[in-house]
């Protein structure tokens, strides 16, 4: 058709000669150029925020013991793990205090499992909204990892707890404090994988159930329920371990409330970097497929 307007510019031009008002018109299925898209979703904080709130306190709703799950599931599982490890296969190789350190492990493990299994389901399982509203889609994932965060505290406030009540006691000391930094960079490293995590989940759903393997992996390689360096030889394969940022987000921890030390600034500066990293490179890599979210759903 000779007539045809091929695209958004025009027709907000075609619409403004004939006297409407078309400011508030933007097109839908293309990708905004980033410095617009970053005013969409600074536009949208209210909602991201309000969405990861209500669903952190609603999340267990549906249990009698409603969010008191948000504490109890993350100690049971510490619990058995200190069973098996501990008793059991006998890996707290000389450790003063083993209980408080599967703990710490095993807490902040969950933490970023939890960002890594979010994202994966985060945009298939919205498909509705995302047929129904135009919306920056990474507010999906960002209110998921907001979410984790602050699951996460609740799961922080009862570790700290547990390190104090159960044998052989660790006092709270200044060091302590450290734990709020430390927390904000796991969370600015969560984010990054979550943003990761939820493009590939959405074009491979089958990443959900290899989540249960990939777990498996992280697990072993970030000294989780073990003292790496008890088992392992300075090396290579040490090295690369020590680059792997979970494993120095656990050992960050440990230092500070069990050693009463401050982690040393080549940890700090691994943490920092990754968080960037992941959560820049995973923005831009969410970003990329920006319009195909809403259309490849069908």
């Amino acid at each position: 058709m000779a007539n045809e307007v091929k695209s958004s510019g025009e027709v907000i031009r075609a619409l403004e000669a004939r006297g409407h008002d078309a400011s508030a018109l933007s097109p839908i299925g293309v990708r905004p150029n980033l410095g617009e898209y970053l005013a969409l979703l600074w536009g949208r904080r209210h909602f991201i925020w309000f969405d990861s709130r209500h669903r952190a306190a609603n999340q267990n709703s549906r249990n009698r013991l409603g969010n008191l799950w948000l504490v109890l599931r993350p100690l049971l599982d510490a619990a058995a793990y200190y069973v098996i490890f501990g008793y059991i296969l006998k890996t707290d190789r000389g450790l003063e205090n083993f209980p408080a350190f599967l703990l710490i492990g095993v807490l902040m493990f969950r933490s970023t499992t939890t960002a890594i299994s979010s994202g994966a389901n985060s945009m298939r399982g919205s498909r509705s909204m995302i047929k129904a509203f135009t919306f920056p889609r990474a507010s999906i994932p960002i209110s998921n990892a907001l979410q984790s965060a602050l699951t996460a505290v609740y799961t922080m406030l009862a570790m700290c707890a547990a390190i104090v009540v159960v044998p052989p006691f660790a006092l709270p000391q200044m060091t302590w404090l450290l734990l709020v930094p430390i927390f904000l960079l796991h969370t600015l490293v969560n984010l990054g994988i979550t943003l990761i995590t939820a493009r590939i989940g959405f074009y491979f759903p089958d990443l959900s159930n290899m989540m249960s393997v990939i777990g498996r992996f992280l697990m072993y390689g970030s000294g989780v329920m073990f003292p790496i360096s008890h088992f392992l030889n300075p090396g290579l394969f040490m090295d690369i371990i020590t680059l792997n940022p979970l494993f120095r987000i656990i050992d960050m921890a440990r230092t500070a409330l069990i050693d009463g030390a401050v982690p040393d600034l080549g940890s700090w500066l691994v943490v920092l970097a990754w968080g960037v990293l992941l959560t820049v490179g995973g923005f831009l890599f969410f970003w990329s497929k920006e319009a195909n979210y809403g259309r490849d759903l069908g």
